[in-house]
């Protein structure tokens, strides 16, 4: 959710026509994001940081990190 705005349920429904998950058709740079996020995620909830507070930081941190993996594959310092 905090990476692509959906839960896979909803990509799903709204992909009905497409095989596989929607990680099947992240771009690289989302599963490195991706792969960030499952590790913060784990540490939030071992600092007991409520779901809704979780999601909203990770979502902050997914934006961030998309912008810079985006600067860094266009070469924009």
């Amino acid at each position: 959710m905090a990476l692509f705005g959906k839960t896979a349920k909803q990509w799903r429904e709204d992909n009905k026509g497409l095989k596989g998950n929607i990680r099947d058709y992240a771009s690289i740079n989302e599963l490195i994001c991706l792969s960030n996020m499952e590790s913060l995620n784990a540490v939030l909830i071992n600092e007991k940081i409520l779901q809704k507070e979780r999601l909203i930081k990770l979502n902050q941190i997914a934006i961030q990190q998309i912008t810079i993996l985006r600067n860094v594959a266009n070469k924009i310092y």
